[in-house]
């Protein structure tokens, strides 16, 4: 088997386990216990909070454990926006994840947000003219990602974050992708919030981050026991965190040596792909500007076939890669990240993306491309 999907997921590291595991033996109290098992387990739930902190660049108390990406968003953006609004404005973008287009929508539906939603140009990215006119008196926060899941935008979060800065609006960002990629210094990026996902880094499924910066309110989504100082209820996921902490810490010692070494693999990757089907559709932003567009991202749209087609074809290979976001597997919608960068509704049906790992090698991806290749004429022999 060759993964290319660690957009989707990747697997739980080794020392990630060894980390977690005496947490889920020997000291497996609950952290709000009045005793030596519940201490035990408080001290080292306190101890991730402040690696992660150490990682993140800001204080412990700005950490909140979750349950994931999905539930950091869904905090974020109702508990930010409800908590002390000095008004019913929302600004994001058009290429969000689900749970912050969701969580969006819910606030306009159920409380009377207005919402802005910001267009991207065809390489997925917004623009900063077009923010600034966005922001309003009444904005009560900014929502945008830092990178896409499927076309690997990144988008310039540091200089929203001035602008959003000078307004007075407290900018959001999903970060779930970016992390182990990018730089994730809250002070350098400026942002109120961020979220992240255990599972994208080597840790397990279940386990996510949401940081906010300094004593900002924040209206809590579940209620309960008044966990996480009374932001997040409900019992911590102690393994979880440790194990959090720990690929987190891990993921940012070789970032950027590693960022580099899969961005040339993965360039090399995307001219082969392109040399073999010159009908492919290299989508989102261009390699030659490397800073906007995540270093193991590779999405291709290829006409005259079917995506779904093509990934079947691929997975008998013993190739695993993905159509798009793992979180609208089932949907028969057309990716709306796609189609907000301008690509017609019949190609978007044909996405492939190729997410890579630190593992990733050479030979790995020439073997693919080859598959590729083999695949795409197999489909297009059918459809004809």
């Amino acid at each position: 088997m060759i993964f290319l999907d660690s957009a989707a997921t990747t697997p739980v590291r080794r020392e990630v386990l060894e980390a977690m595991w005496p947490l889920l033996t020997g000291d497996f109290g609950n952290p709000s216990s009045h005793h030596e098992l519940g201490e035990s387990a408080k001290r080292a739930l306190d101890a991730a909070r402040t690696s992660v902190a150490a990682s993140l660049g800001c204080r412990a108390s700005d950490v909140i454990f979750t349950s994931g990406g999905t539930e950091s968003d869904n905090l974020a953006i109702k508990g930010l926006a409800l908590a002390e609004p000095r008004g019913r404005h929302i600004v994001t973008s058009a290429i969000e994840h689900e749970a912050v287009l969701e969580s969006v929508d819910y606030l306009a539906r159920i409380h009377g947000f207005e919402v802005t939603v910001l267009p991207v140009d065809a390489h997925g990215l917004i623009n900063l003219d077009e923010a600034r006119d966005a922001l309003r008196p009444d904005t009560t926060l900014c929502t945008v990602m830092y990178a896409n899941n499927e076309i690997g935008a990144v988008q310039p979060i540091a200089a929203l974050a001035e602008l959003c800065r000078t307004h007075g609006v407290p900018l959001h960002t999903d970060a779930v992708q970016a992390a182990g990629w990018l730089p994730l210094d809250v002070a350098g990026l400026g942002v109120a919030a961020l979220s992240l996902s255990g599972h994208k880094l080597g840790a397990p499924k279940g386990i996510g981050v949401l940081m906010v910066k300094g004593r900002r309110s924040l209206e809590p989504v579940l209620h309960g026991g008044g966990q996480e100082r009374g932001k997040r209820s409900g019992t911590e996921n102690v393994a979880g965190a440790v194990g959090f902490a720990h690929a987190l810490a891990l993921a940012e010692t070789d970032r950027a040596e590693r960022a580099r070494g899969v961005a040339r693999l993965r360039d090399d990757f995307v001219a082969d792909v392109l040399a073999r089907v010159p009908a492919a559709i290299f989508t989102g932003p261009v390699l030659a500007a490397t800073p906007t567009r995540l270093p193991n991202n590779a999405s291709f749209c290829f006409p005259g076939t079917s995506g779904e087609s093509l990934l079947l074809e691929l997975g008998r290979a013993g190739i695993i890669c993905s159509a798009g976001s793992a979180c609208a597997v089932g949907s028969d919608d057309v990716s709306h990240v796609l189609t907000a960068i301008g690509i017609d509704e019949a190609i978007a049906q044909t996405a492939v993306r190729f997410s890579l790992s630190g593992d990733t090698t050479a030979e790995q991806l020439t073997t693919v491309a080859a598959e590729i290749e083999t695949a795409y004429r197999a489909v297009r022999s059918l459809s004809q």
